[in-house]
């Protein structure tokens, strides 16, 4: 069920609305999913080349992390808002999520943002200002950086994977399934 306006809008009109409502949620998808790959699987390995200390990467990866978020969260936001917009014109009624394999494939991908949104949160709180004064001052010890470290590394290799099988969702529902 699309947003119903009390003005008769062509059909041409929704059509091109509906084509720059998807291509906002493709650009999006770009930015968010090619942005984690891309700090997930260069730029950490990268580090290990860029500095010998953990401080000094945990250092780069956050303040990247930090640019990421300001391009990066934004996306996530478009992504959720067109996602919505998107679906509601194919589920036009609530059984259909669990009646239809359109329905199922998008209430796992769903799942799917909601398991993302709680570990990105986790993410970000774990590195948050004070945590990373403590790195570049050289408070924490060497178990604790380590530990962090670990946590932080974890959490981006799920955020990875969970941003892929969205877009696995995505095609799959793009697809017709």
């Amino acid at each position: 069920m699309k947003i119903v306006l009390f003005v008769d809008i062509p059909t041409s009109v929704m059509l091109i609305a509906d084509a720059l409502i998807m291509w906002a949620h493709l650009l999006a998808a770009s930015i968010w999913v090619g942005g984690s790959i891309f700090i997930g699987i260069v730029l950490a390995p990268l580090l290990k080349t860029i500095s010998d200390s953990v401080e000094g990467r945990l250092s780069i990866m956050i303040r990247v992390g930090r640019k990421f978020n300001k391009i990066g969260v934004p996306s996530l936001i478009v992504l959720i808002v067109t996602g919505i917009y998107n679906s509601a014109g194919v589920i036009t009624k609530p059984s259909m999520i669990l009646d239809t394999n359109y329905g199922i494939v998008l209430l796992i991908k769903v799942l799917l943002v909601i398991a993302l949104i709680i570990i990105f949160a986790i993410h970000v709180r774990l590195i948050r200002g004070e945590v990373e004064r403590k790195i570049e001052s050289k408070e924490l010890s060497g178990d604790a950086l380590q530990k962090l470290r670990s946590k932080i590394i974890t959490l981006g290799r799920l955020t990875v994977i969970i941003s892929i099988l969205i877009l696995l969702m995505a095609a799959l529902l793009h697809a017709g399934v």
